[in-house]
């Protein structure tokens, strides 16, 4: 199956790698940028099984009720309830603190809108799980997946964002304008 994807996402699509994900670590966030459309979501998941990335992801809750909300689940997704304060950076930690192995892949802007900045949950979540960050670049421009080597945060925010955005600068999603 994996040859399969490999072909379509190269032979087909025309897209490459760069770098590849840490099969050796069994806990990590990815974050997953910029992410400007709803294609964004079909390359990651093509990815995932191209690659045999074993991530996890959350999504509004909306996305899994019926009729096509297990659909999403079989994929790795968690639903989140964003209406209400819910505490969600300590549920996050908890699930990493209670698996042996636990991947998750999160878009720092949470919308395909332009923001202007980042949400900050994958970055506590990262730091309260003590996990380390890897992140993936979306390049519609040169069709590339581009990964990041496995980053621990550090006690300086400002200095760790810095270099979260200083590997995505040249990038450029599907609709530029909104990252």
């Amino acid at each position: 199956m994996k040859i399969i994807l490999m072909f379509f996402y190269k032979r087909i699509l025309g897209w490459s790698f760069t770098n590849t994900y840490p099969k050796h670590l069994k806990k990590y966030i990815m974050i997953a940028a910029p992410h400007t459309s709803t294609y964004d979501f079909p390359l990651g998941i093509l990815v995932k099984y191209t690659l045999g990335i074993p991530t996890n992801y959350m999504g509004k809750d909306s996305l899994f009720k019926s009729p096509f909300g297990f659909i999403f689940r079989w994929l790795g997704g968690y639903p989140v309830d964003r209406s209400k304060n819910n505490n969600f950076v300590d549920q996050i930690i908890a699930i990493f603190n209670q698996n042996e192995k636990f991947v998750l892949a999160m878009s720092p802007e949470g919308t395909r809108k332009k923001t202007g900045k980042w949400k900050t949950g994958f970055y506590y979540i990262a730091k309260g799980a003590k996990v380390p960050i890897v992140m993936i670049a979306l390049d519609f421009e040169h069709k590339n997946v581009k990964f990041s080597e496995p980053y621990y945060t550090t006690d300086d925010k400002e200095a760790d964002f810095k270099y979260f955005y200083d590997f995505y600068k040249d990038v450029k999603g599907r609709h530029p304008e909104f990252f």
